[in-house]
């Protein structure tokens, strides 16, 4: 097994591959795989502002801005006033139903990933994060692997 290092790796490799598999069916969705997120987080955590958005899916202020701000002319987010300067996010009914479509698609990705490496949701983190990882990408084997392993 790699050192604990190569977590941070694996885990960018899946999100990287996560974009890129699923970006035609949010396309379809007229989504990308980033307001499909800011979607879903709206609908988990109704009443949420854009600065907890950005840092729970950590990206930049700017995107998230620019992402609610189509998500909103899409007619799926509505901003509500709060108090002071405050504005939080709700979705509308069809931002409700974008998320529910949203979600399948993120669902469905990580079932075929699980169903092709036998990862389940109960299998260990970090053994199951490498197989699907060294599934979606192969293996990167040096030629010094075994004097790197030992």
């Amino acid at each position: 097994m790699h050192d604990l290092g190569y977590l941070a790796q694996d885990i960018s490799i899946l999100h990287r591959s996560y974009y890129k598999d699923t970006a035609q069916a949010f396309k379809r969705l007229k989504l990308n795989p980033t307001a499909a997120c800011i979607m879903i987080a709206v609908c988990d955590s109704p009443g949420i502002n854009q600065q907890r958005i950005s840092d729970y899916l950590a990206i930049d202020k700017g995107l998230t801005a620019r992402e609610v701000a189509k998500l909103e002319s899409s007619g799926y987010l509505r901003r509500v006033k709060g108090k002071g300067k405050s504005v939080s996010l709700d979705a509308t009914a069809a931002g409700e139903a974008i998320a529910d479509k949203a979600r399948h698609v993120r669902a469905a990705w990580w079932q075929t990933l699980f169903s092709r490496t036998g990862v389940t949701q109960t299998s260990e983190l970090l053994p199951g994060i490498e197989l699907i990882v060294h599934t979606l990408t192969g293996r990167l084997d040096s030629p010094n692997s075994e004097i790197a392993e030992a």
